[in-house]
């Protein structure tokens, strides 16, 4: 499958599950000329067609595509420069992890061994006014040391080595929070213990070894 085909398939995945609604969020993925292929301006994510899609560089300059690039690339292109690890960036706003970010609560409470394995935690970025340069600078703390980042007011952005690997980020994270909240309508979640958050990283320490 090439990069728009993919490109367009994990935009409709985000629609279908409701990480998105109408016109809402934003796709990229890092090309082998390092180039960025995004999802335009004012795309409904359920309907997406190449023509929807744009070809910037690393400058927000755009070299392909007719329709204009999202004003939120900014954020994509800050993290694409801060990270040359990463290929691909997803934003949306899924309603569990959205709601978090609105009522200014981080998702950082090492509950789940699988999440503190893959994230650790996910941190929540301050308040940004949208397409500003204020998007990238709320997450400067948090991009080198994060893959996934909630943004206060905002929704979530998630970010990896390939689109499939971010896609699954975002469906964890969402997991997570809405977990997260039916266990605080039950009294709260209860944490990992010191001595089992220790033994977890001992399993992170040798898988990195491997």
């Amino acid at each position: 499958m090439g990069l728009k085909a993919e490109l367009i398939y994990f935009s409709k995945l985000c629609y279908n599950n409701k990480f998105v609604a109408a016109t809402d969020g934003n796709i990229s993925v890092r090309t082998r000329k390092n180039l960025i292929l995004s999802t335009a301006t004012e795309t409904c994510k359920g309907k997406l067609k190449p023509s929807d899609l744009v070809k910037v560089d690393l400058k927000g300059k755009r070299v392909e595509g007719r329709k204009k690039p999202s004003t939120e690339l900014k954020l994509h292109l800050f993290i694409y420069s801060q990270r040359k690890d990463i290929n691909a960036i997803v934003h949306t706003h899924p309603r569990f992890s959205t709601a978090f970010a609105a009522a200014g609560l981080p998702l950082d409470k090492p509950v789940f061994p699988e999440i503190y394995l893959k994230l650790g935690k996910i941190p929540l970025a301050k308040y940004a006014t949208p397409s500003t340069e204020e998007v990238p600078a709320s997450i400067v703390n948090f991009v080198k040391d994060y893959n996934a980042i909630l943004l206060a007011n905002h929704g979530l952005v998630t970010f990896g080595k390939s689109l499939e690997e971010v896609y699954y980020l975002t469906e964890k994270v969402e997991q997570f929070a809405e977990i997260s909240f039916y266990a605080r309508m039950l009294g709260g979640e209860k944490e990992l213990t010191k001595h089992q958050i220790k033994k977890l990283d001992l399993l992170k320490q040798s898988a990195i070894k491997k």
